[in-house]
C-alpha cells in the first residue's frame, strides 16, 4: 500500500496512456485491419483499465481517509468515460467508418448509422440533447458539491447558511467558504463557472433554436 500511495500518480498516468493505447489499437484493428472480433479485446482491455483506476481511487481514500485532488481527477475521468464519453465514442466510431468506407469504396454504415447522422441536424434533437445533458451536468454537480459542503461544514445547519448568504463567494479564500480545503475549493469555484456557462450555452440551443442543416 505505500508503494501505491508514493507513485499514486505515476500509476493513474499509466493506466491512462495504456488506456489511450488500448483505444487506438482499437482503430487500427477495427478500421485498417477489419477485425471486429479482435478489436473487442481492446476494448476490454480500455474497461479493465478504467476500472483499476476506480479501484485505486477507492484505495487512497481508504487508506487516507481524505478526499484529496487525486480522487478527484480519477472520479472526473471515470464519471466522463461511464456517461459522455460512451457517446463521443459512438460519433467518433461512425465517422471513422464513414471516412475509411469512402476510401475504400466500401459501405461500412448501416441504414441506422444513417437515420442517427441525419438525426443529429435536426434543431429540436440538438436541443434535446442539450437539455438532457446539462440536467445531467446539473445532478452531478449538485451530488459533487454537496459531498464538498458537508466535508467542510460541521452541521447541516451550518451548510444550508452558506446558501442562504453566498457573500462567501467573493471572499476569495476556502476558510470562510463551505469547502474543507485550498483544493477542494479551487476545484468547486472553477467548476462552478464551467457548470454555469455550459448550463447556459446548452440552454441557448432551445431557446435560440437553428436552422435544420442541409
Amino acid at each position: 500500500m505505500e508503494f501505491i500511495l508514493t507513485y499514486q500518480w505515476e500509476l493513474f498516468i499509466t493506466a491512462e496512456v495504456l488506456s489511450m493505447a488500448a483505444l487506438l489499437l482499437f482503430g487500427i484493428v477495427r478500421y485498417f485491419m477489419n477485425k471486429k472480433k479482435v478489436s473487442l479485446l481492446f476494448i476490454m482491455a480500455f474497461l479493465v483499465l478504467l476500472a483499476l483506476e476506480a479501484l485505486l481511487g477507492i484505495l487512497i481514500y481508504r487508506e487516507t481517509g481524505k478526499i484529496s485532488t487525486f480522487q478527484i481527477v480519477i472520479a472526473i475521468f471515470v464519471i466522463y468515460a461511464c456517461t459522455f464519453g460512451i457517446f463521443d465514442f459512438k460519433k467518433l466510431d461512425r465517422w471513422m467508418r464513414k471516412k475509411i468506407g469512402g476510401w475504400r469504396g466500401e459501405e461500412l454504415l448501416s441504414e441506422k448509422d444513417y437515420q442517427i447522422m441525419e438525426r443529429s441536424k435536426d434543431p429540436k434533437y440538438i436541443a434535446r440533447k442539450y437539455r438532457w445533458t446539462s440536467m445531467a451536468h446539473l445532478v452531478v454537480f449538485v451530488i459533487v458539491q454537496s459531498v464538498f459542503w458537508m466535508y467542510g461544514t460541521a452541521s447541516l445547519e451550518e451548510l444550508l447558511g452558506y446558501i442562504r448568504d453566498l457573500s462567501w463567494i467573493g471572499a476569495g479564500t476556502y476558510q470562510e467558504s463551505p469547502y474543507p480545503n485550498e483544493t477542494t475549493y479551487s476545484i468547486g469555484m472553477i467548476w462552478g463557472l464551467i457548470f454555469i456557462v455550459d448550463f447556459i450555452w446548452s440552454w441557448s440551443y432551445t431557446v435560440f433554436p437553428s436552422k435544420a442543416k442541409a
